[in-house]
């Protein structure tokens, strides 16, 4: 299992007990789950990234790509791995006010990089329509 299952495993465990003990073969979910996650983080990383601009120096693009793969990895963390425990209010009533709170900041950055990642498309997509 690649580091992005075992993390969406360990959240799931803390955060969501109920629902992880409704998944029949954790190891297998998780696992595939950690591999699916490690092919939209790709994909993300370079759309976010977007074309090599002129003059960029290797520093600059080592640093862009690192910034965009940390970007992609945190929507992705916030999509995929994270599971939504607040639609179980039941579950909520037990846990702690902190990590409720932290749901909270976490699906609120999730919800601002989906506006980010959406702007910069429609951008790519204008740049593309207009070159000749």
């Amino acid at each position: 299992m690649n580091k992005y299952g075992k993390f969406a495993q360990e959240t799931w465990q803390t955060t969501a007990p109920k629902q992880y003990a409704l998944i029949p073969d954790p190891e297998e979910w998780f696992r595939s789950l950690g591999e699916e996650a490690m092919r939209q983080v790709g994909e993300l990383q370079y759309e976010i990234a977007g074309p090599d601009p002129k003059n960029e120096t290797y520093l600059e693009k080592v640093g862009r790509l690192n910034a965009s793969r940390m970007q992609a990895e945190e929507i992705v963390r916030a999509e995929m791995l994270t599971p939504n425990v607040m639609e179980d209010n039941e579950e909520n009533e037990g846990m702690d006010q902190s990590t409720v709170l932290m749901h909270e900041i976490i699906q609120s950055f999730n919800h601002g990089y989906q506006q980010d990642l959406e702007n910069l498309r429609a951008e790519e997509t204008d740049r593309d329509n207009q070159r000749p």
